[in-house]
């Protein structure tokens, strides 16, 4: 896992031996366990990591007016049972805009308005409830409704 892996060497010292994986990958879910030997003591420790991905298809960048999906996928076990999404901090409810199916959000015609952060929340049969964040960035024309634009004499126009 090389070079995406650390130990702060300096607070072993002080019984801190933490790992540090960054950036964290899919592949990177499962058991961990440290094992710290100090004279004749041993101690371990094991920690599960969990990993959830937000994809979108087709990869960025994301062109206005043309449908794309984005997908939450997490590695916990259980069962899925909800899926909810959020737009800039507010729930997105199912439209003919936005149809929501087991972890994937459809929009089928993004607007320049559809573009910042996206929020997935996945809750599961054990009542574990998971969220990740992904912010969206659409090409397209933020301009005027109307293409007549006026400019004073002298003035900048844009």
């Amino acid at each position: 896992m090389r070079p995406r892996v650390s130990v702060q060497d300096s607070a072993l010292r002080n019984g801190n031996f933490s790992l540090r994986i960054n950036p964290v990958r899919s592949e990177d879910a499962g058991l961990y366990e440290a094992l710290v030997a100090y004279d004749t003591e041993v101690q371990s420790c094991q920690v599960e990591l969990g990993v959830i991905t937000v994809t979108i298809s087709p990869s960025s960048p994301v062109v206005e007016n043309e449908p794309l999906l984005l997908s939450c996928n997490s590695s916990h076990r259980a069962s899925l049972v909800e899926t909810r999404w959020f737009h800039n901090g507010r729930p997105v409810p199912t439209s003919r805009t936005f149809c929501s199916l087991h972890g994937a959000l459809s929009i089928l015609r993004p607007a320049m308005s559809d573009a910042g952060s996206w929020r997935c929340q996945l809750r599961y049969s054990d009542n574990e409830i998971i969220s990740a964040t992904y912010n969206l960035r659409i090409l397209g024309f933020d301009g005027p409704t109307n293409p007549v634009v006026y400019a004073a004499a002298g003035s900048a126009a844009d």
